[in-house]
C-alpha cells in the first residue's frame, strides 16, 4: 500500500495546541507523515482528532506550536495547500439547492489539476444523478459526492474525517473501494481519522493514537502489533504484583487473575515477572487493533 517516499514528509505537526480558555482541545502534538503513506488517526469522541485536522487544514489557528504540509506552513500559505489538498469532512457543506452536475461545475474551474477522466470514474463507480440536488441526497450519496470533489482533481494528499459513520455496509465498500482507487491512481498521502478500526487495519501503514488531546502512540501497523502483548499471569493466593515491566500500558488485577499490555515485549520479560513477582503461570498472546486501542485508551499502568 505505501509508495516510494520522498525526502520531505507531507505532513509535520511540531508542539502543536489549540485551546479553547482553559481547556486544551489538541495538547503538544508534535506528528510526521511521510509522503506516500496512509496514516490512521484514532481515538475516542472528544480526543482532538478533529480539531487537528481542521487546524492541519487552515480552518481553525493553533494556540501553539508549527504545522506545515509539504514544507509549506499552512498559516503562510493556505490556499496553496487547499490546491493540493482533497478534504472530505465528517460534516459536509455542498451547497443543497446546486445539482450533482452544477456542484461539479462549480469545483471544477478551481483546480488547474482536475482530471474530468478520473473525475467521469469516479461519477460511475458511486453512479450519481446529475440532475438531482443536493438536498436530496442520502447520507451515502452525500459522501460519494464530497469524495469524488476532494480527489478529482489529483490531490497529492487526501484527508478523510470521519467519512464512513453511519454509512450502510454496500456504500461503506463503495467508499473503501474509490479511497483505494485514488492512492492505487498515483501516489497520495492520506490522513484517514476514523472510528472503524477495520478500516484503519485495511487501508493504513501506520496508526496514531490521540487520548485527551494527546497523541499518545505513533507506530506502523504492524510493528505496533507485533511489538505489544497481552500477558496473563496467575498469581500467588492473597498476592499482588510487585514488579510491573516497563512498557505496562495497561494492567488489571481480579482476584488471582493479572492481565498486562505491554509495549516492546521481549521474551525475556516472563522470567522477570516469574522471578519478581509471586506468580504461577504466565502466558503471552497477540492483540487484534481493537484490542490495543482499548488498552491505550483505558490507562497507563494502573491497577484496575
Amino acid at each position: 500500500m505505501t509508495a516510494a517516499l520522498s525526502a520531505a514528509p507531507a505532513i509535520e505537526l511540531i508542539g502543536v495546541t489549540k485551546r479553547y480558555r482553559a481547556a486544551a482541545a489538541v495538547d503538544n502534538v508534535t506528528l510526521t507523515i511521510p509522503t506516500g503513506t496512509v496514516f490512521g488517526l484514532i481515538g475516542p469522541n472528544g480526543a482532538g482528532k478533529s480539531t487537528t485536522i481542521r487546524m492541519l487544514m487552515g480552518m481553525l489557528a493553533p494556540s501553539a506550536g508549527q504545522i506545515r504540509v509539504f514544507g509549506i506552513d499552512v498559516a503562510a500559505d493556505r490556499a496553496q495547500i487547499r490546491r493540493r489538498v482533497g478534504y472530505v469532512p465528517e460534516r459536509h457543506d455542498i451547497y443543497p439547492w446546486m445539482t450533482v452536475g452544477e456542484v461539479i461545475d462549480f469545483v471544477r474551474p478551481f483546480y488547474k489539476s482536475w482530471d474530468d477522466d478520473f473525475c467521469g470514474e469516479m461519477f460511475d463507480l458511486f453512479a450519481l444523478d446529475r440532475r438531482k440536488r443536493v438536498k436530496q441526497l442520502s447520507k451515502g450519496m452525500l459522501v460519494k459526492l464530497s469524495l469524488l470533489l476532494a480527489v478529482s482533481h489529483r490531490p497529492e494528499l487526501l484527508i478523510l474525517d470521519e467519512p464512513t459513520s453511519g454509512l450502510d455496509p454496500i456504500v461503506h465498500e463503495d467508499f473503501l473501494e474509490a479511497v483505494l482507487k485514488a492512492i492505487a491512481s498515483r501516489q497520495v498521502t492520506v490522513l484517514f481519522s476514523s472510528h472503524n478500526l477495520d478500516d484503519i487495519r485495511r487501508l493504513a501503514d501506520s496508526v496514531g493514537i490521540m487520548r485527551e488531546g494527546r497523541l499518545v502512540v505513533q507506530r506502523n501497523i504492524d510493528e505496533l502489533l507485533a511489538s505489544t502483548k497481552r500477558v496473563r499471569a496467575v498469581l500467588a493466593d492473597g498476592r499482588l504484583p510487585t514488579w510491573v515491566p516497563e512498557g505496562t500500558i495497561w494492567q488489571r488485577v481480579e482476584r488471582r487473575e493479572w492481565l498486562l499490555t505491554i509495549d516492546g515485549f521481549h521474551p525475556t520479560l516472563l522470567e522477570r515477572i516469574r522471578s519478581e513477582n509471586e506468580v504461577e503461570t504466565v502466558e503471552v498472546g497477540d492483540l487484534a487493533l481493537s484490542e490495543l486501542f482499548r488498552d491505550y485508551i483505558l490507562g497507563e499502568g494502573a491497577i484496575r
